[in-house]
């Protein structure tokens, strides 16, 4: 692994990285969770918000059975109710792609793989280098990688710079996402350093977290991340996409995220090329609260798959 900018060159950029207003963030957010959506526009929102999702199955206990059953939900969210949208992605162990791929053939659903020795990041480059070859090489659209959060905590910008510039050369034509654990980082000072940096070295996507160690996606570390997708959009006019994970179980807080997209980034960011929620979970709450507003009754959970 061959580093891709100096040392100097690194520290310019992180030096430029204007800490967070955490009053004016709270302040903001505040306001965004005030709101609400009603009628036709919650609608369209949980619509929206379903057609985000990046299901997810990452267990020790994965099973090719329990990824196909994964892979037809995403095709087939309640098929009672007419014209819904399948969700964006699925995403699997490396060793799941080609079970994904076969079972998501012909269609628009994009299959992700979690890369560079997911969750923890503990492992030798060669390692991460074979697990994202892996995947690639057995037609993953996406890579979600983690980065080495022990180097970026030791200060270490180069290494984790560098990382990252080398996984998304092996990416090829798939796009990739990095995740940052921000459940481990210190500060929201923190969140937004490795975000400018992620970015600098070629994220195509940003992601709170794996869906492992709390907190993870609380709107303070989106809002920061947001931000920082904003300054880099402001100054080179290139869009990177937003992928928050990790306790968004509701419908109510997904249409608040969307919310703040909106406020942040605007109406262009509102569409799963760039936007995306990293929690399985979520799909049902939108499905029974999408039957609410279109039939005026709730729909117990049983009525809906679980996988």
């Amino acid at each position: 692994m061959q580093p891709n900018t100096s040392l100097t060159e690194l520290s310019v950029l992180l030096n430029s990285v204007a800490p967070v207003d955490q009053v004016g963030s709270l302040e903001r957010i505040a306001k965004i969770q005030s709101r609400s959506l009603k009628g036709q526009a919650k609608i369209q929102g949980l619509r929206m918000a379903l057609s985000m999702i990046d299901l997810t199955t990452l267990e020790g206990k994965d099973t090719p059975g329990k990824v196909r059953q994964m892979c037809f939900k995403a095709q087939h969210l309640h098929d009672q109710a007419e014209g819904l949208p399948t969700v964006a992605a699925v995403c699997v162990f490396p060793t799941m792609v080609g079970i994904a791929k076969a079972a998501l053939a012909n269609t628009n659903i994009k299959v992700a793989a979690v890369s560079t020795a997911f969750p923890a990041g503990q492992a030798p480059f060669e390692v991460k280098k074979l697990d994202t070859l892996h995947a690639v090489e057995h037609g993953a659209d996406e890579i979600d990688m983690v980065i080495s959060r022990g180097r970026f905590l030791a200060g270490d910008y180069n290494f984790v710079y560098d990382e990252i510039a080398a996984i998304k050369e092996l990416c090829g034509a798939a796009r990739l996402k990095v995740i940052f654990e921000t459940g481990e980082l210190d500060s929201l000072d923190q969140v937004k350093r490795v975000s400018s940096l992620a970015i600098a070295a070629g994220a195509d996507f940003i992601k709170t977290s794996t869906g492992k160690i709390q907190p993870a996606a609380t709107f303070p570390v989106v809002l920061t991340m947001l931000s920082a997708i904003k300054e880099h959009y402001d100054q080179t006019g290139q869009m990177i996409g937003m992928k928050p994970a990790g306790g968004i179980s509701s419908a109510k807080i997904a249409l608040q995220h969307l919310l703040l997209v909106k406020e942040v980034l605007g109406e262009a960011w509102l569409s799963n090329e760039w936007y995306r929620f990293g929690a399985s979970s979520l799909a049902n709450d939108l499905l029974m609260q999408y039957q609410k507003q279109k039939t005026g009754k709730y729909q117990s959970a049983s009525y809906f798959s679980i996988d």
